[in-house]
């Protein structure tokens, strides 16, 4: 039996995800969230919610039967699930368009109330990267699929839990230079995983649909200027040098090869691309959804884990007082 109030998220064990779960149960919300390894990731995903608001489903095989059972006792569904870079060949058609299809595809013959689909910002004229035509494909069936979906592209989601600024951290701790992809000069406009989770239950609380939001937050950023606050954050001081294309190239197809690439070539070529409001769709900002974090205070919160002497260090405290 459908509930009003309960809401299936898929891709529950990431950042967002888990934020999900804390401010939809928080608000007397029931979730269902679906995971591929309740072993490896059930206790990451229990311990985000108020006792008796969660229930954690287990599909190892996405088919429409097992899909169409949980969206049965549903009004609501979002799908957070993605990937950064491939592991396996048309992984990202697989995870980003074909995915989304069939969510979609299923939410509409349930009925569902609400269908909304995360996608990603700065990707719509990046035609070279497999990643962005991939997400867009996926935009694309999910309109046709669903034509009330909500879809929402965010900038760089941050928070402690992030693969980006505690990924820079990590290695700007270690390395003594950091190679900067086109000058550094593609610009970022981040949001903090808390503006972008009251963004979503705004809409869900709002009841909006057919729409497509850019989600980003309050300030615009250069790639060298991220690693400057990032750097600042943890007083540490790096060389920061533009490494030319051909090198750049060279780079990226040695760290793809690692288990967690540090960047891959589909990146790269991401990366040639601005992450900012396009101005083909409306903002959070258009719907009075406000993104108030400041990048520098926020990262400020977390940094100390890279930082010599850590939490307690003596810079870091002259810095707080």
């Amino acid at each position: 039996m459908k509930n009003q109030d309960s809401i299936l998220i898929f891709g529950s064990s990431g950042q967002i995800g888990k934020s999900l779960i804390r401010k939809f149960t928080k608000n007397n919300y029931r979730v269902i969230a679906v995971t591929r390894s309740i072993h490896r990731k059930g206790y990451r995903i229990k311990t985000q919610s108020n006792y008796g608001y969660l229930e954690i489903e287990e599909i190892k095989s996405f088919n429409e039967e097992n899909i169409s059972r949980l969206m049965k006792r549903c009004s609501i569904c979002i799908n957070l699930i993605g990937i950064l870079f491939e592991k396996k060949k048309n992984h990202f058609n697989l995870i980003h368009s074909d995915l989304p299809a069939l969510l979609s595809k299923i939410a509409s013959k349930n009925m569902i109330n609400q269908f909304i689909h995360v996608s990603a910002l700065g990707i719509d004229n990046a035609s070279d990267s497999l990643y962005a035509t991939s997400k867009l494909e996926g935009e694309k069936k999910v309109r046709e699929n669903f034509s009330e979906a909500v879809i929402l592209k965010p900038s760089i989601v941050y928070s402690v839990d992030d693969n980006f600024t505690t990924n820079f951290m990590r290695l700007l701790s270690m390395l003594p230079v950091m190679p900067l992809y086109y000058g550094g000069k593609t610009k970022f406009t981040p949001i903090h995983l808390s503006d972008f989770t009251n963004i979503v239950f705004k809409i869900v609380q709002s009841k909006i649909s057919q729409e497509t939001i850019e989600c980003v937050g309050p300030q615009v950023f250069t790639f060298k200027e991220l690693l400057l606050k990032i750097l600042k954050s943890m007083n540490k001081k790096r060389l920061l040098f533009p490494l030319p294309f051909s090198l750049a190239k060279i780079n990226a197809k040695l760290f793809q090869l690692f288990p967690r690439p540090l960047i891959t070539m589909d990146q790269l070529k991401l990366l040639k691309y601005d992450n900012i409001v396009s101005k083909k769709y409306k903002t959070n900002f258009d719907f009075n959804m406000s993104a108030n974090k400041k990048f520098d205070e926020e990262i400020n919160r977390y940094s100390y884990n890279w930082t010599s002497g850590g939490q307690f260090s003596k810079k870091r405290l002259d810095k707080l007082n």
